[in-house]
């Protein structure tokens, strides 16, 4: 090993073991903290040696069990980030976050598919599909442009996976999420986009009604390059965002416009037109500042998430969600997000992969903030 190995009382061991959500904890039987590729193979052919699970962990945004017994393969410092600008790609390693990417990939004029979060790891982000928030819907997901990826498989080989070598390994990777093995490293394309015209609305929150019925009629509409959701967001108390937005109750409009910004500005007057704005970020804005459309937390905090893929949502939905999220309605969530997808996430990339949601227009996130409750840790 040149990297690390800890276990339960070692020096390092809690600080390895924390991940995003703050409502979860690892409590692994040994944290490798891997430097290569060649560490994460002694890894798994320990682990299976010793019949234990395997989990891997850049960030832990999604983790939700407490992997006992388990080794856990940490990867935060394999985070090599190489871009070639002529061939239009970037290599990563599996700890690479997606502020590292946008800002490599930026100095040569040139974008990826990230995610709205920026300390989401790559690897983890699109191996699940990868929705991107602001190139998504002309470009697909992300893992319909990964060109290959190094991974170890259970038997401890390191393989190469793309469409020529490993073809049912690489389909399977791209979306199929996790149990297919421990990605080193990864190929994927990056696209010649240096600035977009985004930002979010902000209204109050007693107008959610006029909101939600100016948006679900207006998207259907826009071209590919309009990326736009609507967002449900009891903010109070996070006094690290702007004053305006220091409200109880608020709903967003999300907008990221791959065009010109004067064409940005007539497409979303209807929107501007729904309700008197609390603040309007919309604007043109460098790629390097797309993470301020979405406003995510950058720190670790507590929270519980949760999605749903809609294959409609008809205006007696529309309704119901605002009975159920908006004013007047006990909802306690931090945020409720309906995303529009369509587009080229309904394509099926050239070389066919794993992903299983095309096709469907919408998905509807719910998000909880704050510590577990006395009763849920009973």
């Amino acid at each position: 090993m040149t990297g690390s190995v800890l276990l339960p009382g070692d020096a390092g061991y809690d600080d390895e073991r924390v991940v995003f959500n703050l409502n979860h904890d690892l409590m692994p039987a040994v944290i490798v903290v891997a430097e290569s590729a060649a560490d994460v193979q002694a890894a798994v052919t320990f682990a299976a040696g010793q019949h234990r699970p395997v989990a891997v962990k850049t960030t832990g945004h999604q983790t939700v069990g407490p992997a006992l017994g388990a080794v856990v393969i940490a990867t935060r410092r394999m985070n090599d980030v190489i871009v070639d600008a002529a061939g239009r790609t970037a290599r990563v390693g599996a700890g690479t976050v997606w502020s590292e990417v946008v800002k490599k990939a930026a100095a040569a004029g040139l974008a990826p598919l990230n995610g709205s979060n920026p300390t989401v790891g790559v690897a983890g982000y699109t191996l699940g599909g990868g929705l991107s928030p602001t190139l998504g819907r002309s470009r697909g997901y992300a893992a319909d442009h990964v060109r290959s990826l190094d991974v170890v498989t259970a038997d401890g080989a390191l393989r190469h996976a793309d469409a020529r070598s490993e073809p049912e390994l690489f389909w399977a990777l791209r979306g199929g999420k996790g149990n297919f093995g421990v990605v080193t490293a990864l190929e994927f394309d990056l696209f010649p986009v240096s600035r977009l015209y985004g930002g979010a609305l902000y209204f109050p929150g007693e107008r959610m009604a006029d909101v939600l019925r100016a948006w679900t009629a207006w998207h259907p509409g826009t071209p590919e390059t309009m990326v736009s959701s609507f967002a449900v967001l009891r903010l109070a108390g996070q006094t690290e965002l702007p004053v305006p937005l220091h409200r109880e109750f608020l709903v967003s409009v999300r907008i990221a416009f791959n065009g010109t910004t004067s064409q940005g500005e007539r497409m979303v007057a209807p929107l501007r037109a729904a309700a008197p704005a609390v603040l309007d970020t919309v604007a043109d804005m460098p790629y390097t500042k797309v993470a301020t459309i979405h406003n995510e937390p950058a720190e670790p905090v507590p929270y519980y998430e949760r999605s749903i893929m809609l294959r409609e949502f008809p205006s007696p939905a529309q309704h119901r969600l605002v009975d159920l999220a908006g004013p007047g309605s006990a909802s306690s969530l931090t945020m409720v997000e309906l995303r529009a997808l369509g587009g080229a996430w309904d394509r099926e990339p050239a070389v066919p992969n794993a992903v299983a949601t095309r096709g469907l227009p919408y998905v509807l996130l719910g998000v909880a903030g704050g510590p577990v409750s006395r009763e849920q840790q009973l």
